[in-house]
C-alpha cells in the first residue's frame, strides 16, 4: 500500500490551477450519449477509474466510441435509447454512477445482462433502485447478497413486453436512484413519472440531471415530489463540453482559506452547475473573499488563516464534508456539520472515517448519527488512513500544509476522480 508524505509549506498558498473534468458530469454525459439519436463528441472528459469502468462498460455493451485520453474526449455512436449486445457482463469497478445509471439502462432494455462490481460497490445500498426497476418489470437475480451487486438482470422490454409508466422510489440513502431513472426514461415509449415517497425529494445532483437531460434535448417537468419524462422524448447533441470538477476545485480553496493564502482555479465560473458551488458560500463565512475573474473563480484566504468554526447544513454538498473537517481543527471556535447521515453509505462510512482519522491526529470530534463537532486543538504528526475513499486523501493532505509530519496512506485511491492530485497540489505549493 503507497503512503505520501505533505510537505508542510512555510507560506501562504498562493497558486493557479487547472483541475480534471467533473466525475459527475462526465459520466451522466457518457450516458445521454450512448441513448442518443446521434454521434455525440464529449470534451473535457475526466479521465478515472470511475469514468474508465463507464467507458469499459459501454464498450462491452457494443457501443461504437473513439476514445483519446491526451486530448480528453470521447466520441459515442448513439443507439437511440437501444444496447447494441443483448447479452453481456460488465464490471462497474467501485463507479457509483455506472452502478446506478447502468442498472437502470440495462433493467429499461430488451435485454440479459450481468453486473458484477468492486467489493467497495457490493456494500453501497441498490435496492431501492432494483425494487423501483422491479416494478416497471425488470427482473433481478441476486449472484451474492440480495439487494446488491453483483445481478443478473432481464430488461422490462424482453418479449415485446411494454414496461410500466409510472415508479415509486425513495432516494434518502441516494439520489443517484432518481438520476438513474430519469436519464433512463427516454428508453420507454410511454414516458415515466416518477413519485418520491422519502422526506428528500431533490438535490443538487438531481439539478445537474435535469439540467443536463435538457442540454441534450430531452425534456423534464418537476413539481413537489413528482418527476415526468414524457413520452417520445429523444437524446440529440453532436458536441457537449464537460465542466471542470468543482469538488476538486474546492481542495486548493480550502488550501487558500487554512494558510490565508490565495488560490485560482482555471475554468471554474459562476455559471457551472454543480452543487459543490456552494462551498464557496462556506469559505466565505469562513472570512475568505470569493472573486470572479476571466480565467476563473479565485479564493482568498483570511489574513494569517484566522477564521472562527461555523455551524452548518451540507446535505445537498456533501462531498465537501471532508474538506471542512479538515480545515475545522485550525478555527478559534468549533464547527458543526450537520444532516449528512447518507455519507456513511458511500466510498467509505465517511462519518466514521473523518472522526477515527481526526482523533487518531489528536483532535475531539463527537460522533451522532447525522452531523459531526469538531473542536479545534493542537494536531499532532501521524499517517491518515483513507479507508479506500478518494475524498479522504485529498481533504486530509490539506492538513499537512499547516502541520508537519502528515502521511496519507493508500494516497493512490484519489485515481477515483482525480490520478494527479498529490503531483498538482506539490506543483501548486511551489508556486
Amino acid at each position: 500500500m503507497s503512503r505520501i508524505r505533505i510537505k508542510k509549506i512555510t507560506h501562504p498558498f498562493n497558486a493557479v490551477v487547472e483541475v480534471p473534468g467533473s466525475k459527475s458530469v462526465t459520466n451522466r454525459a457518457l450516458l445521454l450519449a450512448a441513448l442518443s439519436n446521434e454521434e455525440c463528441t464529449l470534451n473535457g472528459v475526466l479521465f478515472s477509474d470511475d469514468s474508465r469502468h463507464f467507458i469499459t462498460c459501454l464498450l462491452s455493451l457494443g457501443f461504437k466510441m473513439q476514445v483519446n485520453e491526451v486530448e480528453r474526449y470521447v466520441t459515442v455512436k448513439g443507439c437511440d435509447g437501444n444496447i447494441p449486445k443483448k447479452e453481456a457482463t460488465i464490471d462497474v469497478g467501485s463507479a457509483g454512477t455506472a452502478a446506478r445509471f447502468l442498472t437502470s439502462m440495462l433493467a429499461l432494455s430488451d435485454g440479459t445482462y450481468t453486473i458484477n462490481a468492486s467489493e467497495q460497490m457490493k456494500r453501497r445500498p441498490m435496492l431501492p433502485l432494483f425494487e423501483a426497476l422491479e416494478s416497471l418489470g425488470a427482473s433481478f437475480t441476486y449472484l451474492e447478497e440480495k439487494g446488491h451487486l453483483p445481478v443478473k438482470v432481464v430488461g422490462a422490454r424482453v418479449g415485446g413486453k411494454i414496461p410500466a409508466n409510472k415508479v415509486y422510489i425513495d432516494i434518502s440513502k441516494s439520489t443517484q436512484f432518481l438520476s438513474a431513472l430519469l436519464m433512463t426514461a427516454p428508453m420507454l415509449q410511454d414516458g415515466l413519472k416518477v413519485q418520491i415517497t422519502s422526506k428528500k425529494t431533490s438535490g443538487s445532483y438531481i439539478n445537474i440531471t435535469m439540467n443536463m437531460m435538457r442540454q441534450f434535448g430531452c425534456e423534464v417537468f418537476h413539481k413537489d415530489s413528482v418527476y415526468d419524462v414524457p413520452a417520445d422524448e429523444h437524446y440529440r447533441s453532436s458536441t457537449y463540453q464537460i465542466e471542470p470538477d468543482v469538488s476538486a476545485a474546492c481542495y486548493f480553496y480550502g488550501a487558500a482559506a487554512i494558510t490565508g493564502g490565495r488560490a485560482l482555479v482555471k475554468n471554474v465560473h459562476s455559471n457551472v452547475m454543480q452543487g459543490d458551488m456552494k462551498f464557496l458560500d462556506v469559505l466565505k463565512q469562513l472570512g475568505c473573499a470569493v472573486t470572479e475573474e476571466r480565467e476563473g473563480i479565485c479564493v482568498t484566504g483570511p489574513y494569517n488563516g484566522e477564521f472562527n468554526g461555523i455551524d452548518i447544513d451540507m446535505n445537498d454538498f456533501s462531498d465537501q464534508t471532508m474538506t471542512l473537517a479538515a480545515i475545522a481543527p485550525f478555527a478559534k471556535t468549533s464547527t458543526t456539520i450537520r444532516n449528512i447521515g447518507h455519507i456513511r453509505l458511500q466510498e467509505s462510512d465517511r462519518i466514521k472515517s473523518i472522526v477515527t482519522e481526526l482523533t487518531n491526529l489528536g483532535i475531539e470530534v463527537k460522533e451522532y448519527e447525522d452531523r459531526i463537532d469538531i473542536t479545534p486543538g493542537k494536531i499532532k504528526p501521524g499517517v491518515v488512513g483513507t479507508h479506500d475513499d478518494h475524498r479522504m486523501a485529498m481533504a486530509f493532505a490539506l492538513i499537512g500544509l499547516v502541520v508537519d509530519g502528515i502521511e496519507i496512506d493508500d494516497y493512490e485511491c484519489c485515481g477515483k476522480t482525480f490520478e494527479n492530485y498529490f503531483q498538482v497540489l506539490d506543483y501548486a505549493c511551489r508556486q
